[in-house]
């Protein structure tokens, strides 16, 4: 049986390009996508895109499935039902060449504390199989402020520190698609302002899609161009954050979401129930 990440036949990169030809300019493409733990349903059947130079939020209360969806986009849980494209390459069948193009932070997701940053940096870059790696790691500690920390222990790091080397270790392999769950959530107003700032250009500058988490509308609505509200395993609404409240007579994002994770989800708009 030939295994699912030998190189891509010429015969099946052909027919997989004809067949993606609806996906152009998707990063992210998951569609009838459920994770089911016996009876339980974490995740409902959703479907959802990402597009290149995209940042779309990732929205809902605690245990609405989104770190399950997330886990799934990089292939640390296997869907129960549905599909997966990460650059047209299915994930289930071709993982390697998939998540080749993907990478993750998180700000609970600490990087080994004993290693240095560079330490970090490089042992990442050889992981990632990064080319000119040692060039790599200079070009992103200067991008990330990091040049005057490079023999410290990452575990000796602030939080803005951390979250800084997290965001440059997640950019080490250049991704088509970056996850991102709740990366600002330990940091001061002053420093969120500008890893939000880095995030937006990287999407604007590289036409990497991003599909970020986060509890602070505030933050979505500033960075987001599009956002996905998801209880209870089901996308619910979907829009421009900056639309979408009044399109539902709420005044803020805020609001928005607080109404949806209150409401009965059979009272819910778009559930289709």
């Amino acid at each position: 049986m030939a295994s699912l990440d030998t190189p891509l036949p010429a015969a099946a990169t052909a027919a997989a390009a004809a067949a993606s030809a609806a996906d152009a300019g998707y990063a992210l493409r998951a569609r009838g996508l459920a994770k089911h733990y016996g009876a339980t349903v974490a995740v409902d059947g959703i479907a959802f895109g990402v597009r290149r130079g995209e940042i779309v939020g990732l929205l809902g209360p605690n245990g609405a499935g989104k770190t399950t969806t997330i886990n799934m986009v990089l292939g640390l849980l296997q869907p129960s039902a549905g599909s997966i494209q990460i650059e047209g390459i299915d994930l289930a069948s071709h993982r390697s060449q998939a998540l080749a193009h993907t990478n993750f932070a998180a700000v609970y997701a600490a990087l080994p504390g004993n290693l240095t940053v560079y330490q970090n940096l490089r042992f990442f870059s050889l992981l990632y199989n990064v080319a000119a790696g040692a060039s790599r790691i200079e070009q992103l500690l200067a991008e990330f402020d990091l040049q005057r920390l490079r023999a410290t222990r990452s575990g000796l790091l602030s939080s803005g520190e951390q979250t800084r080397l997290a965001l440059a270790k997640a950019l080490l392999n250049s991704p088509r698609l970056l996850l991102l769950d709740e990366p600002t959530a330990s940091l001061d107003p002053s420093a969120a302002v500008l890893v939000r700032a880095r995030i937006r250009a990287l999407a604007a500058d590289s036409g990497c899609g991003i599909l970020w988490t986060s509890h602070n509308m505030y933050e979505v609505e500033e960075t987001c161009d599009r956002v996905l509200f998801l209880s209870r395993g089901r996308i619910l609404l979907e829009g421009d954050p900056k639309r979408l409240p009044h399109a539902h007579g709420a005044t803020t994002l805020e609001e928005l979401f607080i109404r949806l994770a209150r409401e009965p989800l059979e009272q819910q708009p778009g559930t289709g129930r």
